[in-house]
């Protein structure tokens, strides 16, 4: 029995189509035909039943068709294990982020815990935070940093830093010092309000603001690098975690501007983890020493 075969049983299994599997697989159709016949007679048993211009899987067919799956994920697994094991890796551990910790602190600590583990093969999810929770309980990641506390009991959290929300306006809102003050009611009724990039503020924050400001024009963009694209770009405002935009403002990329029609909420970031040991110790301390508060 070949790889070739199962692969081929594989996708004919998904597709009941020996020429849309010959198109994906970049092969002959009779090539098809020819594995899903060898592998038959390899097993002594009818994996497809053949019906006029249709194929259809046997009962056979459909049991297997899992085993080969894993068959192949097993082998797949396998060569990438041998693969790291050559590059000198002796330990996979993976990490799931939201994305606005893939925007602030993390590049900042993945040199430094790489040189210091060059033997961990560190494999980075970039996931959104609904998701993190779930990844580490199902163990298919050994850590997550999300920007929602878990909710199960058996999931050990410890806040890596609180975030203060900053009004974030284009950079040429401001000329110099010597500009005038810039009303943030003024602002919030000429420019589009970026919204709904992070998980957990947006409802109670935009229920504040429209008690507060009248004709609030909204757009929502889901990921707050983008909005911080469309911002620099002068095409609207937001509240934005200083985290994220912290280099931006050294820069003079963009500019936050005083907020005093009521106070803003901080936004916490959460490291997740099972089992807190000397390696998720060591990653968290990490990062909360190079955040700047």
């Amino acid at each position: 029995m070949e790889l070739s075969w199962l692969k081929t049983f594989v996708d004919a299994a998904e597709t009941l189509n020996f020429r849309k599997t010959s198109e994906r697989l970049l092969m002959s159709q009779p090539n098809v035909t020819v594995h899903i016949r060898l592998l038959e007679e390899s097993l002594g048993i009818s994996l497809f039943k053949r019906e006029k211009n249709r194929v259809e899987l046997t009962e056979e067919g459909r049991h297997f068709h899992g085993e080969a799956k894993s068959i192949l994920e097993q082998v797949d697994a396998s060569i990438d294990g041998l693969h790291a094991f050559a590059q000198g890796y002796r330990q996979k551990w993976r990490l799931a982020i939201s994305p606005l910790m893939a925007e602030t602190v993390l590049p900042y600590i993945l040199k430094s815990f790489t040189l210091k583990h060059p033997d961990i093969e560190l494999d980075i999810q970039v996931e959104e935070s609904e998701k993190i929770e779930d990844l580490v309980e199902s163990g298919e990641v050994s850590a997550g940093i999300s920007a929602l506390p878990p909710v199960r009991r058996n999931i050990l959290h410890d806040i890596v830093y609180d975030d203060p929300l900053l009004f974030i306006l284009p950079r040429d809102a401001y000329d110099d010092e010597s500009g005038p003050t810039v009303s943030a009611e003024a602002m919030l009724q000429s420019s589009i309000l970026f919204t709904h990039h992070h998980p957990l503020f947006w409802e109670e924050l935009l229920l504040k603001l429209r008690l507060q400001v009248t004709g609030i024009r909204t757009m929502k963009v889901t990921q707050a690098h983008i909005v911080k694209r469309f911002i620099q770009e002068g095409l609207g405002v937001s509240f934005l975690p200083r985290s994220m935009v912290r280099r931006e403002l050294i820069e003079g990329r963009l500019m936050d501007a005083h907020f005093d029609l009521f106070p803003l909420p901080q936004v916490s970031t959460y490291f997740l983890a099972k089992e807190m040991g000397e390696l998720e110790r060591e990653f968290l301390q990490r990062i909360q020493s190079v955040y700047f508060s």
